[in-house]
């Protein structure tokens, strides 16, 4: 898989795409991972990329050249499956997106700023919006972040225990169950006896039963749409 970032940040993404599960996933091919600074692609002799916006709304946007220039650049190069937008107006990021993203071949995803970019880069070449929540950061860069995060981690041989990722919360619209490590008991505080019992069948059982319970308790809008 191939993930191309546009930013005029690329520095906020070099060490959340450079560390741990992340780091390991490129270093063993299975994921290629590449920032382009947008700035690069504008002619302005001072890089700029943003103008104030028609019809005098306060806030910068960015402008449609530079942009438009950066993807025409890489497309040249590639068929994207998918060009996305971080936006705060966007789709809801979740699991299901995760899951649907992890199984292209090539992303291209372009981290919003100021006010937003050009209406029309949105209308003629995005292919699809995204947003991680109901709230507005300062940039895309670490909504980009938090779903390459959650792609990745999703491709063959990237987590050792593959099972382990399909066993995530959300993966079937439920929450995990609660996990517990050596010691089984500690400052008086045990491990519950089921976990310690071998019957992996029993486990299971009590496993979903905590599901069910954590998310109709801590998460009654994903509960809903259960039953």
């Amino acid at each position: 898989m191939r993930i191309d970032i546009l930013t005029i940040l690329p520095e906020l993404l070099d060490s959340p795409l450079r560390h741990s599960i992340i780091k390991r996933a490129q270093d063993k091919g299975l994921v290629e991972i590449h920032l382009h600074n947008i700035r690069d692609y504008s002619t302005d002799k001072h890089r700029s990329v943003d103008d104030y916006s028609f019809g005098g709304d306060a806030g910068m946007v960015m402008r449609i050249e530079p942009v438009f220039a950066a993807i025409e650049a890489l497309k040249k190069e590639r068929d994207y499956d998918e060009m996305i937008y971080t936006s705060p107006d966007g789709e809801q990021y979740n699991q299901q997106t995760a899951n649907e993203l992890s199984l292209l071949n090539n992303v291209l995803i372009l981290c919003g700023h100021y006010k937003g970019i050009d209406h029309r880069i949105r209308e003629h070449l995005i292919t699809r919006e995204i947003s991680i929540g109901d709230y507005v950061l300062t940039g895309g860069e670490l909504a980009a972040a938090v779903m390459v995060d959650s792609i990745v981690r999703l491709l063959p041989g990237v987590i050792s225990d593959e099972t382990s990722a399909l066993n995530d919360s959300f993966q079937d619209g439920l929450l995990a169950p609660p996990v517990y490590t050596r010691p089984a008991e500690f400052n008086g505080w045990k491990v519950p006896d089921v976990l310690l019992s071998g019957n992996f069948r029993v486990i299971a059982e009590w496993q979903e039963q905590q599901a069910m319970e954590r998310t109709q308790h801590l998460r009654p809008d994903l509960w809903s749409e259960k039953v």
